[in-house]
């Protein structure tokens, strides 16, 4: 009977996580620059006195897909979208770096450009200072020029612009991306951007829907098995108490 109880019991938490995971996917299915979080199913054996012979489903996060979402223009000198492959580098509080797909910049009350956090966008040569009153351009290879109203556009500097792998990174709470070992990764001169654009979610929104339903009913299925063995222990113990 503690076979069906386990098997049950640790199949509706897997689900209760996974459901857990699709709704974060579809509450960011508008959200800019999102990468859909990846789940996946692990069976862990449940060990203690004697032999392992209970396993328990667990649910794990596996990454976050890293297809390209929509490019949608806003016309907008400050938003950047990346083309293909690719990440914008920003600078962390702990002076690290993570990274992002969201290019909807900002220039802060320090005349420094930054990133839809609030942390500073990693210049290749440090930040990137923008003289007041100044108009942003970006050029497809990350270069800002910044142009006063008074005199020619002047290059402040350029976006740090990096292409690690997708196993190489992972997603921290806030969003952003960092290596796993968290060592910075070295600038690539191949990745390109689109100026006055932005990326959209890559979040499928049938897909998740799908297969929210799909975990719902399959919780559903588990919570039952688990109703069925309670009865049938219910049935024992009242057997066992009429034949004494």
């Amino acid at each position: 009977m503690d076979r069906l109880i386990y098997t049950a019991a640790s199949a509706a938490r897997a689900l209760a996580t996974r459901q857990d995971g699709i709704t974060q996917n579809l509450a960011n299915a508008n959200t800019t620059g999102f990468r859909a979080d990846l789940v996946a199913f692990r069976a862990v054996p449940v060990r203690g006195e004697g032999a392992t012979t209970r396993v328990q489903a667990l649910e794990v996060t596996t990454g976050f897909n890293d297809q390209s979402g929509p490019i949608n223009s806003t016309g907008r000198s400050l938003d950047v979208a990346i083309k293909g492959n690719g990440y914008f580098a920003v600078q962390t509080a702990d002076g690290g770096e993570a990274y992002t797909r969201n290019g909807g910049f900002e220039v802060n009350a320090e005349g420094v450009l930054s990133a839809y956090t609030g942390q500073p966008v990693a210049g290749e040569g440090g930040p990137l200072n923008i003289p007041a009153g100044s108009q942003v351009q970006i050029g497809d290879d990350g270069t800002v020029s910044a142009k006063p109203p008074i005199g020619p556009a002047q290059t402040v500097g350029r976006i740090k612009l990096v292409n690690p792998p997708a196993a190489d990174l992972q997603k921290g709470v806030d969003g952003l991306l960092r290596t796993r070992n968290g060592d910075p990764v070295n600038a690539d001169e191949t990745v390109r951007v689109a100026s006055g654009a932005l990326e959209g979610s890559n979040v499928n929104v049938i897909d998740a829907m799908v297969g929210m339903i799909a975990a719902s009913r399959q919780y559903e299925t588990q919570m039952k098995l688990l109703q069925n063995a309670e009865q049938n222990d219910q049935r024992a113990a009242q057997l066992l108490a009429q034949s004494h």
